[in-house]
């Protein structure tokens, strides 16, 4: 019996065996501007020669899955002879919702996963719980976890003990990667190029150059200086997808810092957008969002809780989800939690290798532990009972 483990969010589909190697793939369709008519689905993203101007049509919007459509097609490509080949009379799924899932969703997938995939289990859980599992499973001694997941839609920050989670501290931040690259792209757009089209291209550079601040109004200062002193400004080669295939940051010897390039290639000047798009994970309220930061957040999660815990879920924070990848975001998120949080006791935040793939491993460590067997749902079970046992078996 082969075990699927799907962590399926709204922007990355994390996939694979629990025998084997996890596949991070877009959970989505593309339309290119050259091809108007075909839609590529979810890896098929290669294929397309100029993805300027690509058209993303995703099936999550604000972090809940409601374009069944396209997640259908991009399940059916996974699961297909293309991918994974699955069998699935004798597969067992283990799948990803986000929290405070509504009750509309799930019905619909479990009827799509047992009625019209046929899969002969399934185990649908939040991609929080596969985290903390992992963490647990990593250290064996701590009862309680704090897992502070920052993804596409949305942050989460959700403390687990021994497992469970606490559903009165639960927080969730709308922010998430999806805001940061659009922010970037109102932000270049209105300064010098208008990308507003550029989702893909403005990502890319998102990924490229954006960095978590240490000290904000330093480098803010920093940024502003002209030629030489801005060591903050970096000039990215935009792609032109003939000769240039990818963008990238010029190397600081090859900047032309006053004038123009003689080569041909498009360029991107940044300074202070660097580090001021990651910042709103900690100012939401830069752009007009009124909420808390993640920092804040998280005290205000802790101190819901029983006092007594306090101390264990400030030694156990544990970043996932795409944003953690900014360089400096765990050093910023630990410095500004030291100073909200009373000086005897210890934090600790901990950044896993792979923040991105850290619940789906997770996933895998579920499938093969003894608990598992008792924890799915069996397509028979579903057939005789309906939607009633999914809910009485899957904490959510």
């Amino acid at each position: 019996m082969a075990t699927l483990v799907l962590d399926n969010g709204a922007y990355w589909a994390k996939i694979g065996y629990s025998q084997e190697k996890v596949s991070v793939i877009p959970n989505c369709q593309f339309r290119s501007k050259t091809s108007r008519l075909k839609t590529f689905t979810a890896n098929q993203l290669d294929e397309i020669k100029d993805p300027s101007g690509l058209f993303y049509i995703l099936p999550f919007q604000k972090g809940y899955l409601v374009n069944w459509d396209v997640q259908r097609k991009v399940w059916d490509h996974l699961f297909g002879k293309e991918m994974f080949k699955v069998q699935f009379a004798d597969t067992s799924i283990v799948i990803t919702e986000p929290y405070f899932n509504f009750t509309s969703i799930q019905e619909s997938m479990n009827e799509i996963l047992f009625e019209e995939y046929q899969f002969q289990s399934a185990l649908r859980i939040n991609t929080g719980s596969l985290g903390a599992h992992h963490y647990f499973h990593m250290k064996p001694s701590e009862l309680c976890c704090l897992v502070v997941d920052s993804g596409f839609s949305f942050t989460h920050v959700v403390p687990y003990c021994r497992s469970k989670k606490l559903k009165e501290g639960i927080r969730r931040l709308n922010v998430g990667g999806k805001l940061l690259t659009n922010h970037l792209k109102e932000i270049i757009s209105y300064r010098q190029l208008h990308v507003m089209d550029e989702t893909y291209v403005i990502n890319q550079v998102k990924e490229d150059v954006c960095y978590v601040s240490q000290q904000f109004y330093k480098d803010m200062e920093i940024a502003q200086m002209k030629g030489e002193e801005n060591t903050l400004m970096r000039d990215y080669v935009l792609p032109d997808f003939s000769s240039i295939k990818k963008g990238f940051c010029k190397p600081r010897e090859e900047m032309v810092l006053s004038g123009k390039y003689k080569t041909g290639e498009q360029i991107l000047r940044l300074a202070n957008e660097r580090f001021a798009v990651p910042e709103m994970l900690f100012h939401p309220s830069d752009i007009g969002i009124q909420e808390m930061g993640i920092p804040e957040a998280i005290v205000h999660s802790v101190q819901s809780l029983p006092e007594e815990m306090q101390p264990h879920f400030y030694q156990n924070i544990v970043l996932t989800g795409g944003n953690s990848l900014f360089s400096g975001y765990r050093e910023r998120l630990e410095a500004e939690l030291r100073s909200l949080v009373p000086a005897h006791l210890p934090v600790s935040v901990f950044l896993p290798e792979n923040p991105v793939c850290y619940s789906w491993e997770g996933g895998k460590l579920l499938a093969h532990s003894p608990d598992y067997e008792e924890m799915v749902v069996m397509r028979e079970d579903y057939e005789e009972n309906g939607h009633i046992v999914c809910e009485e078996k899957f904490d959510i």
